[in-house]
């Protein structure tokens, strides 16, 4: 196992390097524009609760306990965290007031097609899959994260200085629970270096590695995309001029 854990820190590094994280760490660029792109992630953070209900947590196993237990166990944390995704979207001031027609067809538009198939392709990869490939998943997973994460609440704490509201989601409380494992105690991380995979379940953990950050690096890149395509402040600006619209009609 420490094989696929190596290979998830090589693939780990180079994630870390996208574009993406270059345009968020970028500061001649307004930090809320750096996140701007948060409703092109709803589809895949909304799902993730499903994910650790009723995907990557069992509960009825009956082989490869320790390993479906400590997936159980993260899994019951993890869930939590898609409502917080709501609130920021709430304090950044992305969350237009949209009817629900509208709301649909962005969340399955051509602007988040990658968005929806990371949910598909991880599904796909773990639904079946024996608990071992699903604890690789979820670590490639949390190693993804913790470089998101990493930035983006650098990325709050300058709009915190700016806004004084605090960011649940992409900010510090958030990162401080993204450890970048599924569990983060030593004896337990030590227990999964060292189980011993055949070599079809070798096979099939690099598989799921190499196509669960294949198609998240894609994702970067339509989040890059939409950030560019929508400034936040020319939206801003054309909300001010409907309300004062809707202010002269009444």
């Amino acid at each position: 196992m420490q094989e696929i854990l190596d290979i998830i820190e090589f693939k780990k590094q180079e994630f870390a390097h996208l574009p993406l994280f270059k345009f968020m760490q970028d500061k001649s660029i307004a930090p809320r524009q750096r996140l701007s792109f948060a409703p092109c992630m709803a589809h895949f953070i909304m799902s993730f609760s499903d994910f650790n209900k009723y995907i990557f947590r069992v509960r009825n196993y009956y082989s490869d306990s320790k390993i479906q237990e400590a997936i159980n166990e993260h899994t019951n944390e993890d869930e939590a965290h898609s409502p917080w995704f709501l609130v920021d979207l709430e304090v950044l001031g992305l969350n237009p007031q949209c009817n629900f027609a509208k709301t649909i067809d962005f969340i399955w538009g051509e602007e988040t097609k990658i968005t929806r198939q990371i949910s598909y392709q991880v599904a796909g990869l773990t639904l079946q899959a024996e608990p071992v490939i699903k604890l690789v998943a979820i670590e490639a997973l949390e190693a993804m994260g913790n470089v998101f994460f990493s930035v983006s609440s650098k990325v709050t704490s300058e709009l915190e200085q700016i806004t004084q509201k605090e960011y649940v989601y992409f900010g510090e409380s958030h990162l401080e629970v993204e450890t970048g494992h599924t569990m983060g105690a030593s004896e337990v991380e030590k227990y999964f270096a060292e189980i011993e995979l055949t070599e079809l379940q070798r096979q099939e953990a690099i598989n799921a590695v190499e196509k669960i950050f294949n198609i998240f690096s894609q994702w970067t890149y339509e989040l890059l995309t939409y950030a560019h395509n929508h400034p936040v402040e020319l939206a801003q600006s054309e909300l001010e001029q409907s309300k004062s619209k809707l202010a002269i009609c009444r």
